[in-house]
């Protein structure tokens, strides 16, 4: 009972911030290291919450659901590695919380965007261990080939 509550409840938090963030989205292209450094901390905090298993509260899965949204909406404008470690904490979160889905996106956002970071084969042993196959992107010979005029 207290997970379809809490689903809904997320459902809901999730199309609030989503209206709200669209606009804030297309007023500033780039996160500033502040802002980073805010919702680093912020996960840092649910993650301890959660160690200590205490429950989130509706304001807690709020910030978490924003973070998500923050991230997701710079990916569209831009990638930047800075953003790795966040995706890879929202994913730690998720997963803690048994919130499977989400934690395999935040896993697959770096495994795709930063795969020359230090954080992809964390990403990759992540999802993995969430029992999702991970196959590297084959290479065609055209893409060989491509590859060699440069």
């Amino acid at each position: 009972m207290k997970r379809i509550f809490l689903s809904i409840l997320v459902g809901f938090l999730l199309l609030s911030a989503i209206s709200l963030d669209v606009s804030a989205a297309k007023k500033s292209s780039k996160l500033s290291k502040e802002a980073i450094t805010e919702m680093s901390d912020t996960i840092d905090k649910l993650t301890q919450k959660i160690y200590g298993r205490a429950l989130l509260s509706p304001q807690d899965n709020e910030e978490l659901i924003g973070i998500k949204i923050k991230l997701d909406n710079q990916m569209l404008m831009s990638s930047s590695t800075e953003l790795a470690p966040l995706y890879y904490k929202a994913g730690n979160v998720y997963r803690l919380r048994d919130m499977k889905p989400e934690a395999i996106e935040c896993y697959q956002t770096i495994l795709e965007n930063f795969s020359d970071t230090a954080l992809a084969p964390k990403a990759r042993a992540a999802l993995e261990s969430l029992g999702v196959t991970v196959t590297a992107p084959t290479v065609t010979d055209e893409d060989a080939e491509g590859d060699e005029e440069i």
